[in-house]
């Protein structure tokens, strides 16, 4: 004998297996499975996000039948942090986790430009690869002073150049742009990094490969000059040496000529040079 039990769904427990699907600058995918199997009516989900940063809240309204629900979080900020609580919408118990925006990328082309006493920072603006920039939010400086083991705050600018002096003989410093950071510091864009280790000579890297190439190139030019007069007296010399042997042959031979016979005879006397 055999008896069928339905149980009764439990509206308390919390939605299972609460996870981030992918995460962008501006949105974010969450998934969970309900609070147990094949619902047989609407679940209503309440989601609440709260901005870790700004310190704010909003909440969402989902109502599905599925097992398995898939929610996109729109209108976030780059770099951000949030934590996200999903839970019925009686207020039963709820899953939680956090997610982290990705930031905004880091400039390109960072570059620099060695003057009389100082330096210049050049890099593309931003807002030519990143819709969600604006160039009023600006950029942050940074650099590291790898001999004293210290890392400085230059400061902020809303043009793509940056002015550094004061730098000291000897030194190797590495220094970072990226969009500025907000809220204490807290939502940052990626670093461009990069290293100026040419302080000891007082020269830029790039001018100083391509100095090193013109002293290689000052040498071996004229090496390579003197080969090619070397190699072409020696043809010369031997073409020479070839035409008088040449022209002493056939005197030689002429003086040997037998008209009678119409050959030149020679001894084992002769002396053939």
């Amino acid at each position: 004998d055999s008896v069928v039990v339905k149980m009764i769904p439990d509206n308390r427990l919390p939605p299972r297996h609460l996870h981030a699907v992918r995460t962008g600058k501006t949105f974010a995918v969450i998934k969970w499975e309900s609070p147990y199997d094949s619902p047989d009516q609407d679940m209503l989900y309440a989601v609440a996000l709260k901005d870790l940063v700004r310190k704010t809240d909003k909440i969402y309204k989902v109502k599905s039948r599925n097992s398995t629900v898939e929610y996109t979080i729109k209108k976030l900020e780059p770099g951000g942090k949030y934590h996200v609580i999903v839970q019925l919408g009686n207020m039963s118990k709820e899953s939680s986790m956090k997610i982290n925006t990705v930031p905004l990328s880091a400039p390109d082309a960072l570059k620099i430009i060695t003057e009389n006493d100082h330096i210049l920072l050049f890099w593309k603006s931003l807002a030519l690869k990143e819709s969600n920039f604006n160039e009023s939010r600006g950029y942050e400086i940074h650099m590291f002073d790898s001999l004293m083991n210290i890392t400085a705050y230059l400061g902020n600018t809303t043009e793509n150049f940056f002015k550094v002096s004061n730098l000291k003989m000897g030194h190797n410093y590495s220094f970072s742009v990226q969009a500025r950071c907000l809220y204490g510091g807290q939502m940052c864009g990626e670093p461009a990094t990069l290293l100026y280790d040419e302080l000891g000579t007082g020269k830029d890297p790039s001018a100083t490969k391509s100095g090193q190439a013109t002293d290689v190139a000052a040498i071996v030019v004229p090496v390579l000059f003197l080969l090619l007069v070397t190699l072409g007296i020696g043809f010369v010399v031997l073409y020479m040496r070839h035409r008088r042997l040449q022209s002493s042959f056939t005197a030689f031979a002429n003086s040997h000529y037998s008209s009678r016979l119409g050959s030149a005879i020679f001894s084992s006397g002769d002396d053939l040079g």
